[in-house]
């Protein structure tokens, strides 16, 4: 490679939902004895999933799979109301992990369907967060991709309210409102837009360095939502080389000149370490910043009573302080990406002949 700059997005990676989902886990991992159970991925992101599984989480596609009396967590794309009560009844430990951001949508999918009005929800068919999220009034929501969705939707009678999957890209979000907004003249929409802001600040962030980029590479999985449309982000740009890779093992060995990096909101910290590290640049690298965010989401309320209720017991088993700390009121300190290499660490310990 002859990289003579990298142009490195901030903010980047894990978002708040995210952070709050692996940490969570984290804790299951750390209280009981595996295997515990994961409905859907925690997050959509092959080096935490893998992660986890090294670590005893079985991940499942029914709830029918968990054991009775075995712990559950949620993941945080939300779950079907449906599913959120069948994973509390034969004794199981469920614990949702579902980010605010969704529940809102949620909410607000829920609340306008009991008041009449048929929604236009803007998603990608088969996405863990979509599927939640017309599960929650199935008989009111129409989920459209794109204009072409639109223009195949019969005709709406009566009130029309438009609400969004949480990681759409901001172009794609704006575009086929646009065409909603032209074909019914009295819309219901959020005061605050569905896009997730940690999802916009990202877009908006590597809008920044696409103009300055000779190449983008965009760090995480093909399965988040996010990081595709970071892909797309970058294109829409102009920028003529645009890598989505998994990890640095992926990067094309012929890359050259500046380089702008980003990571979707699901790819660790030590991913875009690696990428850095391999693309080796001659100038070095150039923070971009774009905003600051200091959103921070608790863990579970389902996860804090739990975990109240058995500090002492803890305390009395584990017979020295967590790695993370043994209070959940330390979890606003710790990151998720931290979190994440310590259990590395643990599992390549326990793993270590003595």
């Amino acid at each position: 490679m002859s990289v003579t700059k990298v142009l490195l997005a901030e903010p980047r990676g894990f978002c708040a939902g995210v952070e709050k989902a692996i940490k969570a886990l984290a804790w299951m991992v750390r209280v009981f004895e595996p295997p515990i159970y994961c409905y859907h991925e925690i997050v959509h992101n092959q080096l935490v999933v893998e992660r986890f599984r090294k670590l005893g989480v079985v991940f499942v596609d029914t709830v029918d799979q968990v054991p009775p009396g075995a712990p559950v967590m949620l993941s945080a794309h939300g779950t079907a109301p449906a599913v959120v009560t069948s994973s509390q009844e034969a004794g199981r430990i469920s614990i949702n992990a579902v980010c605010p951001l969704v529940t809102k949508v949620h909410h607000e999918v829920k609340v306008r369907s009991q008041r009449g009005y048929e929604i236009i929800y803007i998603g990608h068919r088969g996405h863990d967060e979509a599927v939640g999220t017309v599960a929650v009034a199935p008989e009111s929501v129409h989920l459209i991709e794109d204009e072409h969705d639109l223009r195949e939707l019969d005709r709406i009678d009566g009130p029309v309210a438009l609400v969004a999957q949480t990681t759409l890209s901001m172009d794609e979000w704006a575009e086929v409102r646009q065409e909603v907004e032209r074909e019914y003249s009295e819309i219901w929409m959020p005061t605050k837009s569905d896009l997730c802001f940690a999802t916009t600040n990202r877009q908006g962030a590597l809008k920044e360095i696409a103009q300055r980029a000779d190449v983008v590479v965009v760090l995480g999985s093909s399965n988040s939502s996010n990081t595709v449309a970071l892909e797309k982000v970058a294109r829409s740009r102009g920028v003529t080389q645009v890598f989505r890779v998994n990890s640095a093992s992926e990067l094309p060995r012929d890359l050259a000149g500046v380089v702008g990096v980003t990571a979707g909101a699901s790819a660790p910290d030590e991913l875009v370490d690696e990428v850095i590290a391999s693309l080796n640049p001659t100038h070095g690298v150039e923070v971009v910043h774009y905003t600051a965010e200091e959103e921070y989401f608790p863990p579970p309320p389902e996860l804090r009573d739990f975990l109240r209720s058995l500090s002492a017991l803890l305390k009395v088993a584990l017979a020295s302080p967590l790695p993370y700390g043994t209070a959940l009121e330390d979890d606003a300190s710790v990151s998720a990406s931290r979190t994440l290499m310590e259990l590395n660490r643990d599992l390549s310990e326990s793993k270590t002949p003595r």
